[in-house]
């Protein structure tokens, strides 16, 4: 979780949480150690594009020569000494043997046979368990509710295919919050409705920012903090296009292994920013008593 400001944190989620001995797992503590790289960085975006494959290859990462780190990450072998420059190594030589010395030993590759499909559902099981060592810190979903439940009207934002994330948690948040504004679609006249929803007393915006990106989002929201609102962002990383658009950039991996995108992970951190929004919201629960009694007496659902 990272807040963003004047100064972008490039840091990458962590690994998986905590291992059977109850210690930290070799997942959750070496792209931890990896973080530590990345910090106040202003990475360009290729650079950050190798800074995600170093995370997500961490047991590898310390081995790659840098023709290889090139060809995982789809730049070329000068941007990787680039980039190794820009952490402050005199090459990349230098830089991987950082690697072997902050980066322990990994647990035994799992060499069970899988199909796509297996491992595009393993890809989303390694995600939720990268989000729930993130979640080991509870403070900045805490911050981020308790700004969204302040905030009279609530925009919610999302655009093309986070448009069904920012739906979802809009729909589900209506049911506590009093004043809940959707924004799935863009054009001219979503600057008006960011306008509007500050002219109402709006004081925070939360925003579901998931690949791909698209330009009118980054546009939205330096709108709506020029407006005056904080923009809370539920994206796909700290190394994502959003992250200097944003006040508090809260992170969750996608997955990568299917034709189109799988978002588990920020699904569940959308709903686990609501739970933490009706805390700030005294009278949520009886908002849902009241919905379900009116639910009953209107016949709603077949259970």
């Amino acid at each position: 979780m990272t807040r963003t400001g004047t100064g972008v944190s490039d840091t990458e989620e962590a690994g998986a949480g905590a291992g059977a001995d109850g210690g930290a797992s070799f997942g959750a503590v070496a792209p931890t150690r990896l973080h530590q790289l990345f910090e106040g960085r202003r990475l360009t975006p290729t650079q950050r594009r190798i800074a995600r494959c170093l995370v997500r290859r961490t047991a590898a990462a310390p081995f790659l020569s840098s023709v290889e780190l090139a060809q995982l990450a789809g730049v070329s072998q000068p941007s990787v000494t680039r980039f190794a420059v820009a952490l402050g190594f005199d090459g990349y030589p230098a830089l991987r043997r950082h690697l072997r010395d902050v980066v322990p030993a990994g647990p035994a590759v799992d060499t069970r046979p899988a199909n796509p499909y297996q491992q595009a559902v393993r890809a989303e099981v390694d995600n939720l368990l990268q989000l729930a060592s993130l979640l080991a810190d509870p403070g900045p979903v805490d911050d981020a509710g308790r700004l969204l439940a302040a905030s009279r009207p609530l925009p919610v934002l999302g655009l093309r295919a986070s448009a069904a994330q920012a739906r979802g948690f809009a729909y589900f948040a209506a049911k506590v919050h009093p004043d809940v504004r959707l924004l799935d679609e863009g054009g001219s006249l979503l600057a008006d409705r960011i306008d509007a929803a500050r002219h109402a007393g709006a004081s925070a915006l939360l925003c579901f920012a998931l690949p791909r990106h698209p330009a009118e989002l980054l546009a939205a929201l330096d709108h709506a903090r020029d407006a005056g609102l904080t923009v809370v962002t539920i994206a796909d990383g700290t190394f994502a296009p959003v992250a200097a658009h944003s006040d508090l950039l809260l992170p969750a991996a996608v997955g990568t292994g299917l034709v189109f995108d799988t978002v588990s992970a920020p699904m569940l951190l959308g709903q686990v920013l609501l739970e933490a929004m009706c805390d700030g919201l005294p009278d949520a629960q009886a908002r849902l008593e009241e919905f379900d009694a009116r639910a009953t007496a209107r016949g709603l659902f077949a259970d």
